[in-house]
Formats: C-alpha cells, structure tokens, sequence
C-alpha cells in the first residue's frame, strides 16, 4: 500500500511511502526494538494488535493499471530553495552522461539554501577532462534549476562502506569540510559605512 505522511491512501499517479503488509511479515528486527517501533506500525484501520504493516522507505506511485513503480528512498528525499526533491533523480541524470564513470549526490544542510545544499562527488570516465561548469551545463538540459548541484568534489574512486556501497556520510563529512575550508579561507567583510 502507498500512504501519504497522515498514513492516508494516495490517489494513482500520487507518490506516497510504499508499506507492506501479509502473513509473511517478520515480527520486528533481531534485538532492535526500537527500530522495530519506528517502522512496524499498526495498520491504519487494521483488525488488531497483530494487523501491521511495514514501511520499506520507498517511495512509490500505484498507476491507473494496479501496477507500483518504485520512486526513489524517502530518505534521500530532501527539500530545498522550497522545492521537494529526490537525490536519487539527479543521479539518474548523472549517470546517464557518458563523462562519468561514477558519481553519488548528497545534501549537507546550509542556511543559505533554504536548509539543504546539494552536493555531487563524482570520478570522470576515460579521459577525465570533464569539470564541474560542463557537467553542470550538461544537466541543465535534462534537469530544472533548483536540482542542480552546488557544490562540487571531483574523485579518483568513491569511498565505499563495508557492505561496498557508496559511503555516503563519508562524502557528506567531506563535503561539510570543503565548506568549512572555503569558510575559513574566505576574507572577513568590510563592515558597512554607517550614516547619521
């Protein structure tokens, strides 16, 4: 089932948080209570206490045919310049540029943004002589102004976690560190003139 953040059905064509539900669904997570309680809830209108469902952390939309296509993750959902948006989109979009050989988007919050600045790291494919005004310019064309990454850290290979996906933190930690660098290095501002 596709539920809004209300734990409300969506209309088709609507994306929503994808929850399962049926007899095969696990009591809980080995010795993890309280994750357990964050994502196996009781369902909205259910039968009783052994009525729950799931929430998997996708998102989903249920078209007009029955079928549910998969949307993204909800937690690398974020919102910014006061648009929703999936991180996951502006990967597709990067990926499907022929300069990369990877990339990964994050977000790392920032007042100046709204909350939320978009960051990419990204590993040039042969040649490597793509940089980040290019691929920004590439990804204008497919993508609209406010997805656009702001920041920027070009990579020989993308730190990897020990299950070898990307680390994301870890880039979010480098991001964090490149802004704090910038910051630092950055002169101080002239005090404005006052008048009486």
């Amino acid at each position: 089932m596709i539920l809004d953040g209300e734990m409300r059905a969506v209309a088709d064509g609507e994306i929503g948080d994808l929850y399962i539900r049926g007899v095969g669904l696990s009591p809980g997570y080995w010795n993890d209570p309280e994750k357990t309680r964050e994502v196996f809830l009781p369902r909205p209108g259910g039968a009783g206490p052994h009525d729950r469902i799931y929430r998997t952390g996708d998102l989903a939309r249920r078209a007009a045919d029955g079928l549910f296509y998969f949307a993204g993750r909800s937690d690398s959902q974020i919102k910014s310049r006061g648009y929703r948006i999936e991180l996951g989109e502006i990967e597709t979009a990067l990926h499907a540029l022929p300069a990369l050989r990877e990339c990964a988007v994050v977000a790392i919050q920032s007042a100046g943004f709204e909350g939320w600045m978009i960051c990419c790291a990204y590993v040039p494919g042969r040649g490597g002589g793509i940089h980040p005004p290019e691929l920004r310019q590439s990804l204008a064309g497919v993508l609209p102004g406010y997805m656009l990454p702001a920041r920027w850290i070009r990579c020989d290979t993308l730190p990897r976690n020990a299950n070898g996906k990307v680390d994301r933190p870890e880039l979010r930690r480098r991001f964090l560190q490149a802004e704090a660098q910038a910051g630092a290095r950055a002169p101080p501002r002239a005090a404005a003139p006052v008048r009486s």
